[in-house]
Formats: C-alpha cells, sequence, structure tokens
C-alpha cells in the first residue's frame, strides 16, 4: 500500500495507492467524507472500500482532498475538490495505460464528488455511491446518469432521510439504459458504525457481478 504524492490544481496531494499485479487490469479511485467534517483518506468506509478493489485485482488509489493530511491547498466548497480528483484519475491513467474499465466509489461528501466526476469523465465504467448526500446538494446534474451504479444508505440515517436518496434512486432508474442497484441497510446511520463489513459485502458482491456480466457479453458478441 504505497504512499504517493501527486500534482493536484491546488499543490501535491497525498495519496495510498495498491497496484494491481495483472497488466491491464481495471482502475478504482475511492473518494473520502467531508474534510471539515472530520473525512480522510483512512475513514473506516473509505478503506473498506478501497480494500474491496484490490481484492478484486483493481489497481485502486484513496487520496486526501485539499487541505487534508499532507494534501496541500485548502478546502473549496466541492469544485476544488471534484477537479483534485480528476488529478488523481490523470494520474491513475497515466500509469496505467491500456487499462480495463474505470470504476469511481464516494462516502458521503465523497459520493457527490464522485458523481460529478462521473458526468465530466465518459470513460467512467461504473460508480458506487455510499451515504449519498441527497439532502444537502443537487443532483439534477445527473441527467442523464451515463451508466448505472450501486447506492447503499442506512435506515437510521440521521443526517440524509433515506427517502431523499430513494427519491433520487427512482428518478434516475426513470433514464434509458440506466439500473441503479439501491440496497438499505436497517439500522444502518450516517457512519455506519457497525455496517463496514456489510458494506464490503455488497461493494464486492455488486462489483464482481458487472464485472462477469460484461465478460459474458463481451464473449456472447
Amino acid at each position: 500500500m504505497p504512499e504517493v504524492m501527486f500534482a493536484g490544481p491546488d499543490g501535491r496531494l497525498e495519496g495510498r495507492y495498491h497496484h494491481a499485479k495483472e497488466r491491464g487490469a481495471p482502475l478504482a479511485l475511492v473518494l473520502h467524507p467531508h474534510p471539515l467534517h472530520g473525512g480522510t483518506m483512512n475513514n473506516r468506509i473509505t478503506y473498506t472500500m478501497y480494500q474491496v478493489f484490490q481484492r478484486l485485482g483493481f489497481s485502486v488509489m484513496r487520496f486526501n482532498f485539499r487541505g487534508v493530511g499532507r494534501s496541500q491547498g485548502n478546502y473549496d466548497g466541492g469544485m476544488g475538490e471534484i477537479n483534485d480528483a480528476a488529478a488523481a484519475l490523470d494520474w491513475m491513467q497515466a500509469l496505467n495505460p491500456g487499462h480495463n474499465g474505470l470504476w469511481i466509489a464516494g462516502y458521503s461528501f465523497g459520493a457527490f464528488v464522485s458523481m460529478q466526476l462521473l458526468m465530466r469523465r465518459p470513460e467512467v465504467s461504473g460508480w458506487i455511491s455510499v451515504g449519498t448526500p441527497a439532502a444537502h446538494y443537487d443532483f439534477g446534474f445527473l441527467a442523464p446518469c451515463p451508466c448505472g451504479g450501486l447506492m447503499i444508505h442506512g435506515d437510521a440515517d440521521e443526517l440524509v432521510p433515506e427517502a431523499s436518496v430513494r427519491k433520487l434512486v427512482d428518478k434516475l432508474n426513470t433514464q434509458k439504459g440506466v439500473a441503479v442497484d439501491y440496497r438499505v441497510m436497517t439500522g444502518a446511520d450516517h457512519v455506519f458504525a457497525h455496517h463496514a463489513d456489510a458494506i464490503g459485502d455488497a461493494v464486492e458482491s455488486y462489483v464482481s457481478g458487472e464485472i462477469a456480466r460484461k465478460h459474458m457479453a463481451l464473449a456472447a458478441d
């Protein structure tokens, strides 16, 4: 799990990067919660998703947004953090020419940033959104959403009512060619204090299922 420092738009950014053994392996970027509320790349849910992608054979990175840990710069209300995430993708893609697919995953604020990035990077082939802050940000920019993904939320979330996320999921699922797998975790609050393993299992089953489905589709062609 080597430490990396790479150039961001507002200074150098600190990350952890795992390079897959298999040549042409898919890539994944995992984004952490809100920098002003204690969010870092070492957040338990962020780290859990990072480990899942590593187990599945991805080259995967998690990193600290500007102003967090040893990352330079200052919090920028979301827009600068979107640019940070784009710089992280650029760094990984430059290191992995010919990679087989690109996934983005985010938790809470990181989920908002990841979905913004999804709309800017057409090469993204799949996404994971955990604790999506649908009650705090306008997700109307997902029109149309370029591809389907997985959303995970807790039915006891005290910060983001589950109904607000369900409304977003229902809206996305009306779009042609988009299928969002929505999984609600019973008893989970916004920090998923006792649900990290369950989130890991859900992410692993979804991502591995999507990879298998795409392999079957390619074989059929």
